[in-house]
Formats: structure tokens, C-alpha cells, sequence
């Protein structure tokens, strides 16, 4: 299931885009919230609602073409974590504010009015696909000020290094500052990932061998070794059996 919110003012408009969306979704289930204004919109995305898109009308009144109420919601939806890699969909008559929505608000897609069934039915198409990869186990990590969105599965292991971590993916490593062991620990499925050191944290799918006696463990995409630390072996070798 995914959950929408429509900010439209023009009831017959808001109406209309819904049952699109609802109708897009063909056998999918698709909750549609919708808000006439800015306020109202605004108490549904404070809520404890999970939104996995969102469609914002720009101008709320069309009789003020400097209300951009659609603009200011969408600067609070990316002041969320949770919303920072949500999709939003500006929808509006005035073109000439698009560049600005795309450049300044991140927007996933921009449709104008009046709606045609077709577009919102291949923007609904988009959001299902994204919500089958988002499915996917992942972790959302902050280096230089930006925020990554990483697969679990590519991460083969992770190292603790001076002041942060490094994660050691299929092709590259990644250095993330200010993050501990620990912490990062609490964020991973504790079924795939396994502390083997007070150092080290691996992903127990791309273990290719352990050498208990001499306490290494050898990884797919990595060259070396891992310690396997002494006051862990007992505890790795439980979960790995």
C-alpha cells in the first residue's frame, strides 16, 4: 500500500486528480489524502502518516499569482527526514515556475493543469516501481552535508575508522564521519550483519570461508582478511550455523 497527499484548493480539480490516482492504480492499493489549503495540508504531513508521494498544487489561489503556498509546503516536507528522498509533484498552470520548483524543492516531476488522465497515470506508474525498490533493505547515511540512500546488499562490511566508519562496498568504499559501530549496528538487519570484531561488521551473504583456528574470514569483493576477534567467535560462529 502506498499513501498520497493532494494539496489542490479548487475542489472539482482535487476531486478529479484523486480519482486519477486511485484509478492509476489499478489492482495496487492506494490511499489518497487530500487538503484545500496550505494548513490543512500541512497537519497531514505532521502527522504520524507515512506519505510515499506527494502532489502540490503551486498557486492556491489563482486570483494571487505570488501565492506559491505548494512551494513554502514543499520546504516543510524536505525539513522532515523521513521526506528528504520523497517524491513531490508540483502541479500548476503557470510554467514559469518550474525551473524554480526544480532547482530549489528537488521535485520529482512537474504536471500542468487541467490534468490529463495519461500523465498522472505514468507519474502513479513511477511511484509504484519506486515503492518495489524501496522494498528493498537500505540505510540512509550523511557525509559533507548530503544524504545517501544505501542498499544493504551492497554493503559487503564495515570497518571502524578513526572518528567515523568506512563502508566497504561491492566497488568502493565510503568514509562516514561521526557514526559508530554501534549506532550503525542499530540501523542494519541484524539477520544479514554480524560484529566479528570490535572493529569489524560484515554481511554474513558474502562470507566465503572462516578460519576459526586462525581466526580470519575470508569476503567476496575483498582481497584481505578479516579478524575474527576471540571474544566474538562464539557468538559469530552461532549466527553463521
Amino acid at each position: 500500500m502506498i499513501r498520497i497527499l493532494i494539496l489542490e484548493d479548487q475542489e472539482i480539480s482535487r476531486n478529479a486528480l484523486k480519482e486519477m490516482i486511485v484509478s492509476a492504480g489499478f489492482n495496487s492499493q492506494i490511499v489518497v489524502d487530500s487538503a484545500a489549503s496550505f494548513i490543512e495540508a500541512r497537519e497531514y504531513v505532521e502527522s504520524d502518516n507515512v506519505y510515499s508521494a506527494f502532489f502540490l498544487d503551486i498557486n492556491l489561489k489563482e486570483d494571487d499569482g505570488e501565492d506559491k503556498s505548494g512551494m513554502e509546503l514543499a520546504k516543510l516536507i524536505r525539513m522532515h527526514e523521513k521526506y528528504q528522498f520523497t517524491p513531490v509533484i508540483m502541479v500548476t498552470s503557470l510554467a514559469n515556475l518550474e525551473m524554480e520548483a526544480y532547482r530549489q524543492l528537488h521535485c520529482y516531476q512537474y504536471i500542468l493543469k487541467p490534468y490529463i488522465k495519461n500523465d498522472v497515470e505514468n507519474v502513479v506508474k513511477k511511484l509504484l516501481a519506486m515503492e518495489d525498490v524501496k522494498e528493498e533493505k537500505s540505510i540512509v547515511v550523511k557525509k559533507d552535508g548530503i544524504n545517501y540512500r544505501i542498499k544493504c546488499d551492497a554493503i559487503v562490511f564495515i570497518k571502524a575508522v578513526p572518528r567515523g566508519v568506512c563502508l566497504y562496498l561491492k566497488r568502493e568504499s565510503m568514509k562516514i564521519p561521526y557514526l559508530t559501530i554501534v549506532k550503525l549496528m542499530e540501523m542494519l538487519p541484524e539477520e544479514d550483519f554480524i560484529q566479528c570484531h570490535r572493529m569489524f561488521v560484515i554481511n554474513r551473504k558474502y562470507v566465503e570461508n572462516v578460519d576459526y583456528v586462525n581466526r580470519i574470514i575470508k569476503m567476496e569483493h575483498y582481497d584481505d582478511g578479516i579478524e575474527l576477534g576471540g571474544t566474538y567467535k562464539n557468538n559469530f560462529k552461532e549466527k553463521m550455523d
